[in-house]
């Protein structure tokens, strides 16, 4: 793994996927298994991740804001375990834009000057556009619209790899990352069936995406035990993430498949997939 800035003379067109993210442990969720999955297939793997996680928890799960919450060490912890987690998934190269944590929707750090969803959208493109120009890849995954679940920073890492996208006319495909509303409805059931999750709760009507938009699914069922490792390396994180903390065979049924939108193409695939580099190999 190699951890390079955004410069550099142009690279090979050996196939490539690159996955733009907000923070440190983003990675994980929605393509962890498609990064380690293409690694172990010989395809080169680019893993950009926009911002250093400064809006995370502190050590003692300190939260932005409270007394003893310092911005730059968590930042350098979040880095530290965003390395290992890379290493959990054999992710070839990993890029940091370096800006900085927005945090949630009404968080005071969403006004920060530096704050990454303040950055123009131009400018940050601009970077991300360097990065495509140098590792050519004819696959770009990111978050949809509305990043998923809203999340100022999804929004921007979805707008600048667009953008970037658009400038370049370098990627072939163009995903979005999926959450399929009936899935997940599934998953719960289950857990509350175990014990595992409250009977009372209720997922969102707008939450997820219906299966019928849904254009691409992986298997990945032979990296979940690389996707929990590199999970479990987010330890600061954990009281965030409940994935750490259900059973083997419910981690399991959320993590053996992972879904995509796909936005564009320049090259013919069928309505349904299961290769993201269908039509390109």
């Amino acid at each position: 793994m190699t951890v390079n800035d955004t410069t550099g003379d142009g690279m090979d067109s050996e196939l490539t996927l690159m996955a733009v993210h907000a923070h440190p442990d983003d990675e994980v969720m929605g393509t962890g298994g498609v990064l380690a999955k293409y690694t172990q297939e010989g395809i080169r793997t680019v893993l950009v991740t926009c911002t250093n996680g400064e809006q995370g928890d502190g050590p003692g799960g300190v939260k932005p804001g409270e007394p003893g919450h310092d911005d730059a060490a968590v930042a350098e912890q979040r880095l530290a375990e965003l390395r290992e987690s890379v290493a959990h998934l054999g992710i070839d190269h990993l890029e940091l834009l370096g800006y900085r944590d927005s945090g949630m929707v009404g968080w005071e750090g969403n006004g920060h000057a530096d704050a990454f969803a303040n950055v123009p959208v131009e400018t940050a493109a601009a970077r991300l556009a360097a990065l495509m120009e140098r590792y050519r890849p004819q696959v770009i995954v990111t978050y949809d619209e509305n990043g998923n679940y809203g999340h100022p920073d999804h929004i921007q890492a979805h707008r600048i790899a667009v953008a970037a996208a658009e400038i370049t006319g370098i990627p072939d495909k163009l995903y979005y990352i999926a959450v399929p509303r009936e899935r997940i409805q599934r998953m719960f059931e289950f857990l509350q069936e175990s014990g595992m999750a409250p009977e009372d709760f209720e997922i969102p009507d707008d939450f997820g995406t219906p299966e019928e938009l849904i254009t691409s699914v992986v298997e990945v069922s032979p990296y979940v035990e690389s996707k929990m490792k590199a999970l479990r390396a987010h330890a600061s994180q954990g009281e965030n993430i409940p994935m750490l903390q259900m059973s083997p065979e419910a981690q399991h049924q959320a993590f053996a498949h992972e879904f995509f939108i796909r936005k564009t193409s320049r090259v013919a695939t069928p309505d349904q997939e299961d290769d993201l580099f269908a039509g390109l190999r």
